[in-house]
């Protein structure tokens, strides 16, 4: 099982870090991807990075912004987010897989956790 938290109210401008814990597996065998769904829009993929840590991508509307990072004893992965805007409100999700990427299949998801960046 895969849960996603961290989310919450922010001002734009402000930070957040959201956390991808698993449960039941190790986590640190998968690749891990986040991605987030606005309401009426369709789900985009933000950042994701590979199970050894050794790379990580990130879309262009986050590129500097968003940080994600891994942490295998914890069997946790992070997403830092600074400099938060009104259009990152979102709900956002981290998934897991054995490849990382956008379009690839992720083999658990989580539940999702809110994000509003308020102006």
């Amino acid at each position: 099982q895969l849960q996603a938290s961290g989310g919450g109210l922010v001002q734009a401008g402000g930070s957040l870090r959201l956390s991808c814990t698993a449960s039941g597996f190790t986590l640190d065998y998968y690749a891990v991807g986040w991605f987030r769904q606005a309401p009426g829009k369709a789900r985009e993929g933000m950042s994701y990075i590979s199970s050894s840590g050794g790379s990580t991508n990130y879309a262009d509307s986050v590129k500097g912004r968003f940080t994600i990072s891994r942490d295998d004893a914890q069997n946790a992965v992070y997403l830092q987010m600074n400099s938060l805007r009104p259009e990152d409100t979102a709900v956002y999700y981290c998934a897991a897989g054995p490849w990382a990427g956008w379009d690839v299949e992720y083999d658990y998801w989580g539940q999702g956790t809110l994000v509003t960046v308020s102006s």
